[in-house]
């Protein structure tokens, strides 16, 4: 029993560490400081939506031929992994884009896709220098975009989706939690 304790010990200690030392590569100032700043805010929301979207709603869509609620949620990490590409980081082996969009309907394996992408977004950005920020990269269609370009277009997508899952949701009944939340506290003085 005891060394069981001083596994966890040892582990918690490790994780610790392994936190701090990634917490400490993130950058304070420039433009990719200013991106991760907003992607944190963003993947929040994201994530908790599609939290409180009962798993009945995620086969919703507005009308035939446009994404339903996980097809949008899917699409968001289908971008958050292949197009990372562009600024020198590869999806993970298990991101197949075909079919992507419409590979399940199950809220938790949607939720964990998610943060996964997010997580590989993140990663993405952080092997990036403040000096690449206008290293011209190859972009779709046989242009060119910079790597501040691609993360701006990010900013802008998620942006977009964002609204649309805002959208689905309330037409279904679902009040996103953070104005639920920001409710209470008005309700609260």
């Amino acid at each position: 029993m005891k060394s069981k304790v001083s596994a966890v010990v040892v582990l918690c200690i490790i994780s610790g560490v392994c936190a701090s030392v990634a917490l400490a590569q993130e950058p304070t100032s420039g433009y990719r400081a200013e991106f991760l700043a907003q992607l944190t805010a963003t993947e929040n929301k994201y994530v908790s939506l599609a939290k409180a979207v009962p798993q009945d709603k995620y086969t919703w869509r507005p009308a035939p031929g446009v994404r339903s609620i996980s097809e949008v949620y899917l699409h968001v990490a289908g971008a958050n992994y292949g197009i990372p590409n562009f600024i020198g980081t590869k999806p993970p082996a298990s991101f197949v884009q075909k079919d992507w969009e419409t590979s399940t309907t199950d809220r938790d394996k949607i939720v964990a896709t998610l943060k996964d992408s997010f997580a590989h977004l993140r990663k993405a950005v952080l092997a990036l220098s403040d000096g690449d920020a206008d290293k011209k990269v190859k972009w779709f269609g046989g242009s060119e975009n910079t790597n501040r370009g691609v993360l701006l277009f990010f900013a802008d997508h998620m942006g977009e989706h964002l609204g649309q899952s805002i959208a689905y949701a309330r037409v279904n009944g679902v009040v996103p939690p953070w104005t639920e939340e920001r409710q209470r506290q008005q309700q609260k003085k």
